[in-house]
């Protein structure tokens, strides 16, 4: 329904600023195996990621960190060693009027704090519960648990509004989307209605939900919600010679872009430690997707991790193959794509080679998965899986995008 989407609503998108993450929260009823998944697209002016791995108070947990921010003290998305993860996207209509006497913008600090302590839906709540008027916060925050549990709670400063995605009536599709309003704020302010819309397009053309669906579809759609071009469809560039530039704002992938993580729980009845972080560390239409546990440092890829407070390898590399499709440096020349670069006709561009190779890890993962869901896990297996993964990756953008990850 994109001819009902306002001039005003296309005006405020196109005023959104770098903070303009697309999310997902998603019941196991509307999964096609019946595990709830956490979604989010971060978009953000501090583009070099990391992924950082923390013994907590209570549990463990890995999630997204800025690379500048060398003692990980905020954190961006992540899950922990009982299976409870969370995510956030920035809101931008909550606490009309309200004053706050602590610093604003504490979602990160506030999800490393939680990280820590909580293990569950009802245990978060107590955390907000507890701590009214302690956190600087305006943001709706993505939260799945090893129980099944699954829900959006939309946070101001004093308050939160609960939507539980569980609930068929108020997530009659098993699954609830946001960008950067909330839908307990005041009504028609905030950003991201144009990504929200499209994006929930996407989501309304599936039967059931899955992994590669999100990665493929969700956080690289490159359809515009409101112009209905899609940069992935044709007319496509004929090649990388073809210097076709194209106006790249409100797309759901945006120049701010820095990394996606989508968290795959588990059933019920299964350990929590099996939740995954299939982990997009970069510029999502360059970067391989990179799937984590959460076991110890040792146990990640080292190229997702912050060498001497540098950028994480695969995200150095993943940022330069990115400046590829923004050459123009001048004046506003960050917004204009160099369509060619990232997808033509002659298959050369760099989406074109990332998702067919990514269809591997995929497969690899959930074979993986599947023994470890039957079997339990095995440490060897995870360092077997970790040895393959890095060399293939390494192989891959040497090979076909001529870039070499530092080891």
């Amino acid at each position: 329904m994109r001819q009902f989407l306002t001039l005003s609503i296309f005006l405020l998108s196109l005023s959104s600023g770098l903070l303009a993450c697309t999310s997902a929260v998603i019941s196991g009823k509307a999964t096609n195996d019946g595990r709830p998944l956490l979604w989010k697209h971060r978009d953000t002016g501090d583009v070099e990621n990391k992924l950082v791995f923390a013994t907590g108070s209570k549990y463990d947990y890995v999630g997204v960190a800025n690379t500048h921010d060398t003692l990980s003290t905020q954190i961006w998305m992540g899950a922990n060693s009982i299976g409870f993860a969370i995510m956030n996207t920035a809101s931008y209509n909550l606490n009309d009027g309200q004053v706050c006497d602590v610093p604003d913008d504490q979602e990160g600090v506030f999800m490393r704090a939680v990280l820590e302590v909580c293990s569950d839906l009802q245990s978060f709540e107590a955390f907000m519960d507890t701590s009214v008027g302690r956190w600087g916060l305006a943001a709706n925050f993505g939260v799945i648990d090893a129980r099944g549990g699954a829900a959006y709670y939309e946070k101001g400063y004093n308050d939160y509004t609960k939507y539980d995605v569980t609930d068929a009536e108020i997530a009659p599709a098993g699954y609830l989307i946001r960008t950067n309003f909330s839908v307990s704020g005041s009504k028609d302010k905030g950003y991201g209605f144009i990504r929200h819309e499209i994006t929930s397009e996407r989501f309304q053309k599936q039967d059931k939900i899955s992994v590669d669906f999100i990665l493929d579809a969700a956080t690289r759609n490159l359809e515009h919600g409101l112009m209905g071009n899609d940069l992935r469809a044709e007319p496509l560039p004929v090649d990388l010679d073809d210097e076709k530039f194209v106006l790249f704002q409100d797309y759901v992938v945006r120049t701010s872009s820095a990394s996606t993580l989508l968290i795959q729980g588990v059933l019920p009845a299964e350990d929590p430690q099996l939740t995954t972080l299939w982990t997009v560390l970069g510029w999502q239409p360059v970067t391989l997707v990179t799937p984590v546990w959460v076991r110890s440092e040792k146990l990640l890829p080292g190229m997702l991790l912050s060498e001497n407070g540098g950028p994480a390898a695969l995200n150095a590399v993943a940022l330069a193959l990115k400046d590829q499709c923004f050459p123009v440096k001048r004046g506003n020349g960050s917004d204009y794509l160099l369509h060619s670069q990232l997808t033509n006709r002659a298959g050369e561009g760099l989406l074109d080679q990332v998702l067919p190779a990514e269809k591997l890890i995929i497969k690899k993962t959930l074979a993986l998965q599947n023994k470890w869901r039957k079997k339990g896990y095995a440490e060897k297996d995870l360092k077997k899986y970790n040895a393959w993964l890095e060399s293939y990756i390494r192989k891959f953008y040497r090979d076909k995008l001529g870039q070499n990850i530092e080891e």
